[in-house]
């Protein structure tokens, strides 16, 4: 995806920025084949009218106002009716950054300052840092007003799109909520402590893609596929019991004194 130019805008000061995507898949791809003859299968675009094959460039946009009757639109038409204050990131509000819901947050970019904006970009960045605190604005993208937040990183600035309020849904709710007793909230909380430690995104890997790739390296090179073992059941056990055994595996050995020397 290319990068999108835009401004980010607060009060009367407004800083030229580039966003470029910050995620990407990694993912092995497979193609849909024709079992008969493993033979790629195609999607094509055919207008119903015709029903010749329609190619990307005679595509145009089109919103159906009545059963079958539609009124088209040109992308120049979307992009007149949009105020400078629409295509800018107009920031709306400077919040705490726990005050929204992980489920908010949708896709990730990286900010960078277009030539003229580094030193605005830079100061709201150190301001943002020192005062712990996330902008929250919006902008329109494509044909869609967009929720953004923004948030310091050490090298620049992050810009994640959040959902409105209307487009997440209410949690399911459960049948029934059991009663905790203090014994067993304690030893939840103590399992807890247990497996508390520092987390490094770059520590955790897809174990299972590594496994896939293997097993296409093992098919195209004609090898017989090495199929692990299975893993004992899990016994259910008594609560009380898996939460005391789950934190004896978690428990680190103290460490060895070491002798002196007479």
């Amino acid at each position: 995806m290319p990068a999108i130019k835009t401004v980010l805008s607060f009060g009367l000061v407004a800083i030229p920025i580039t966003l470029h995507t910050a995620t990407q898949q990694g993912d092995v791809g497979f193609h849909q084949l024709h079992a008969e003859d493993q033979r790629r299968i195609r999607y094509k675009k055919v207008c119903e009218g015709c029903g010749r094959e329609v190619r990307q460039e005679d595509i145009v946009k089109g919103y159906e106002f009545e059963k079958n009757r539609h009124v088209v639109v040109t992308d120049g038409e979307l992009e007149a009716i949009k105020t400078e204050k629409e295509r800018a990131i107009q920031i709306l509000h400077f919040v705490e950054p726990g005050s929204i819901s992980s489920i908010c947050y949708d896709r990730a970019y990286y900010a960078l300052p277009e030539p003229g904006g580094e030193k605005a970009f830079e100061l709201l960045r150190l301001a943002l840092l020192e005062e712990g605190k996330t902008a929250v604005g919006k902008t329109v993208l494509g044909t869609k007003e967009t929720l953004m937040a923004v948030f310091p990183l050490e090298g620049g600035m992050a810009v994640q799109t959040l959902f409105f309020a209307d487009e997440i849904k209410a949690p399911p709710q459960a049948k029934a909520r059991p009663n905790a007793n203090p014994a067993e909230l304690e030893l939840a909380r103590k399992l807890l402590r247990s497996m508390d430690a520092p987390f490094d995104l770059a520590d955790v890997r897809d174990e299972y893609q590594a496994k896939l790739r293997q097993l296409l390296e093992s098919k195209i090179s004609g090898e017989e596929l090495a199929v692990p073992k299975k893993s004992a059941e899990i016994n259910v056990m008594d609560l009380m019991e898996a939460f005391k055994q789950s934190i004896e595996q978690n428990q680190k050995p103290a460490p060895k004194k070491s002798k002196k020397r007479a």
